[in-house]
């Protein structure tokens, strides 16, 4: 296995993001809220300059802990806009705590080294690519959320989560709709251009990211179709989405993960 070594400012950013994070997911009931408020955006703010120091710095890297910590930035990002719409929308302790740990992940595991040559298109692709990570994982936390209301609901529990629950699940597939279709023209880029982007002798390579992108675009197509066209909600709903975005993180991420930490290859 190959760890990398963070630059030095990588992995103060990477502390700094951390703590930030934690104050606002454990320091909410001793500090008040306005304090863990300032907190996440700082957080959010140190952890947005870590990543575009290690895609644009000296040593520009990537990897699957760094398109994690990409994914987590984004669906902060989104959170920070609908706090804006929904003041009381309950998500910063969870999001909070996925930040700090996918900010120390990256810091810990910052990817291979970005080729010079690569080509003009590499970033449009990882780029479509990043942002649909984003729309689905915001999806995912919208669902996982709405779920969580609907069990409430079913015990007479307060299911209060500052948001209107069908507004909630019209959220939760608009994100899928947008992420449907940046991961479409993600797999379009990358099979036609295969071979400009990443030197592939033949035109289509098939392997483990091709073949997981695909079967997770085939699911959240079903699933959009479902939905459009037979009404799916709820728990069937939320499972065929669960299962999609399980797929698609064995697609970039999982399969990162086994070259650069299970066989600790460069890729």
């Amino acid at each position: 296995m190959i760890l990398a070594s963070a630059s030095p400012l990588s992995l103060t950013l990477a502390l700094g993001a951390a703590v930030a994070y934690g104050v606002s997911a454990f320091g909410a009931a001793r500090l008040g809220t306005g304090v863990a408020r300032a907190a996440v955006r700082l957080g959010w703010l140190l952890h947005g300059v870590m990543l575009a120091w290690s895609l644009f710095g000296e040593a520009p890297r990537f990897g699957f802990a760094p398109a994690l910590s990409v994914t987590a930035w984004l669906v902060a990002a989104v959170y920070a806009i609908e706090s804006r719409v929904y003041p009381l929308l309950q998500t910063r302790w969870a999001l909070s705590t996925l930040g700090a740990i996918v900010v120390l992940l990256a810091a810990l595991f910052p990817g291979n080294l970005l080729h010079a040559n690569a080509s003009p298109w590499l970033p449009v692709h990882w780029a479509l690519g990043i942002a649909s990570y984003g729309l689905f994982g915001t999806a995912v936390v919208h669902a996982w959320f709405m779920s969580r209301s609907e069990e409430r609901i079913r015990l007479a529990a307060d299911a209060h989560i500052g948001m209107p629950l069908l507004t909630m699940e019209r959220l939760t597939f608009r994100f899928v709709s947008a992420g449907f279709l940046l991961l479409s023209a993600t797999l379009v880029l990358g099979l036609v251009f295969e071979k400009q982007l990443y030197g592939s002798a033949t035109p289509l390579k098939w392997d483990h990211k091709t073949a997981f992108s695909l079967l997770s675009w085939l699911i959240f197509a079903v699933l959009l179709i479902g939905r459009a066209r037979f009404g799916w909600r709820g728990k069937r709903a939320v499972r065929v989405l669960y299962i999609g975005a399980g797929f698609l993180l064995l697609a970039y991420v999982g399969s990162r993960f086994v070259m650069e930490i299970v066989l600790g290859r460069a890729l």
